[in-house]
């Protein structure tokens, strides 16, 4: 057992001893008490060394579902908006009976730009999927949720989740790197530029945007890539990502053949994740809208 493995289950067996602590949570209400354990994703890896990007597992409480969420929260690209897109939402799931884990990846906020983001997401399903006997995970139930930029990043795991970016950095890999499902909550999808949410397109391809990457980076033109169920929230009163990003990437996905489902609301705004504010209060949309597509799409296969 390598280094990381050793390290990594140790924290999980003392945290397992936690589990009792739970205090059961509702949407946007009280949380529960659960201390993740911080696993560095490229500990161990020598063409990596000295990166830091830190992935925070929260265990499942009470009936183990087997699904876990890679969950990826927004901020441009550039910061991570880590508590209402990421931890709400691994103590969401954690509820759920689902393995929560926040990828906390590189941002231009800290000199970072592609491919430090899909480094980071593919290190990150690697080592959910190659260890997932003992987080108790089914490997063919890994999703990843994404909001805003996050959102870009869990369409990008996919689309991308067949080119390694991992072998360029020696890492040998025996597993599939994309995920089984994906949720982009009003995401950023398009690098064109009648829709693109700029700050999103500048954090991520910095200095290098020909036609060429703005075409390759817009996940509307790359929806025959993708393979595996989204579930696709967005507002039309998204007064920071334009909600034309979202309806592109359904009309893209419906004349692909894709499977998805897409809820466009009238209002909600940008940014409610899974936190304590009205749109959260009001609709539920954790547990009235994703929760039932969960059991339809992945547990009930």
């Amino acid at each position: 057992m390598n280094k990381f493995k050793k390290t990594f289950f140790a924290f999980a067996a003392i945290f397992a001893l936690a589990q009792a602590a739970f205090a059961k949570v509702s949407s946007g209400t009280s949380s529960p008490k659960i201390v993740p354990v911080t696993i560095k994703i490229w500990d161990g890896v020598p063409s990596m060394k000295g990166q830091s990007t830190k992935m925070d597992y929260y265990a499942p409480q009470g009936k183990n579902t087997g699904a876990a969420l890679l969950i990826c929260p927004g901020g441009s690209y550039h910061h991570l908006g880590v508590f209402h897109e990421g931890k709400d939402v691994a103590l969401w799931a954690a509820q759920k009976g689902i393995s929560g884990f926040v990828l906390k990846y590189r941002v231009s906020g800290h000199g970072h730009h592609h491919p430090a983001m899909l480094e980071d997401v593919q290190r990150a399903i690697q080592i959910i999927r190659e260890n997932a006997s003992e987080y108790g995970i089914d490997a063919n139930k890994i999703g990843a949720i994404g909001f805003s930029a996050g959102g870009h990043l869990v369409l990008m795991a996919e689309v991308f989740g067949r080119e390694s970016e991992l072998e360029k950095l020696g890492i040998e890999t025996k597993v599939s790197l994309a995920p089984n499902f994906i949720m982009p909550i009003y995401p950023v999808v398009s690098m064109q530029d009648d829709i693109a949410h700029r700050r999103s397109r500048n954090s991520l391809l910095h200095k290098d945007q020909s036609e060429e990457r703005k075409n390759l980076f817009s996940m509307e033109l790359q929806a025959q890539k993708l393979k595996c169920p989204v579930f696709l929230l967005a507002a039309k009163d998204d007064g920071t990502v334009n909600y034309l990003n979202s309806t592109r990437l359904s009309e893209a996905m419906s004349r692909e053949g894709v499977e998805s489902k897409f809820i466009l609301c009238e209002s909600g705004g940008h940014g409610f994740g899974m936190g304590n504010n009205d749109f959260v209060h009001s609709t539920k949309w954790n547990d009235e809208w994703l929760w039932p597509w969960l059991e339809e799409t992945v547990f009930g296969k």
